[in-house]
């Protein structure tokens, strides 16, 4: 396993390949839907100056997220007294922030974008040349993920909804899987490729629908 923490430096990232196995700890942010589109549209493009409350949640990305952790998750939550706590908090289906993401890599400084399923050309492009990664969390363990949420340090916009909130948290030893990295190479795009050709194999009764590495096992 490879351990970061927060900050991570470029050269961390562009070391890293598809594959690795990644412990993140540090502090991070979330970000779902809602999130990226306030983020593109009001943060990133919208009319300047910033009202002071948007200017004041800029502020507190940019110091998280600069060589930092965007974490796709709509966490359930728990409140006891003043604290937050995280109850569970599995990755979100990445893909449909992708028209957002690459301007948020590329405004913040992003190194780090976890969540599940992967993203699209957009986002592998802004890796490459911003020198960010995508980790795949562990789908179906939200309860095991929240257990690395140490800390949850503060929340902005409230009004979104608790789960599209921006949730400020510190990681420890948080766990993913290199799917997109910066040299161009996406997981996803790569075995996408090969369950295309293996169904067109099943679909004209050429083949059985294993992995490559698997056949002549059976």
């Amino acid at each position: 396993m490879i351990e970061l923490e927060t900050p991570i430096s470029e050269e961390q990232i562009r070391r890293l390949r598809t594959g690795d196995r990644v412990l993140i700890s540090g502090l991070a942010v979330t970000g779902r839907d809602i999130a990226h589109k306030y983020m593109v549209e009001k943060l990133i493009e919208g009319p300047r100056p910033l009202l002071p409350a948007d200017q004041k949640v800029y502020e507190e990305l940019e110091s998280v997220l600069r060589n930092g952790v965007l974490y796709h998750s709509g966490p359930i939550v728990c409140r006891r007294g003043d604290k937050w706590s995280f109850v569970s908090a599995g990755p979100t289906t990445s893909i449909r922030d992708e028209i957002y993401q690459d301007k948020v890599i590329a405004n913040f400084g992003v190194r780090v974008v976890i969540g599940k399923g992967g993203m699209g050309p957009r986002t592998l492009a802004a890796c490459k040349k911003q020198g960010a990664v995508y980790l795949h969390g562990i789908g179906g363990g939200g309860v095991f993920n929240a257990a690395a949420v140490t800390e949850v340090v503060d929340v902005f916009k409230e009004e979104f909804g608790l789960p599209e909130a921006f949730w400020k948290i510190r990681l420890h030893k948080f766990t993913g899987i290199v799917t997109m990295d910066a040299q161009g190479r996406s997981l996803h795009d790569e075995l996408a490729v090969v369950f295309d050709r293996q169904l067109a194999g099943l679909i004209a009764g050429e083949g059985e629908f294993l992995p490559e590495t698997e056949r002549g096992k059976t």
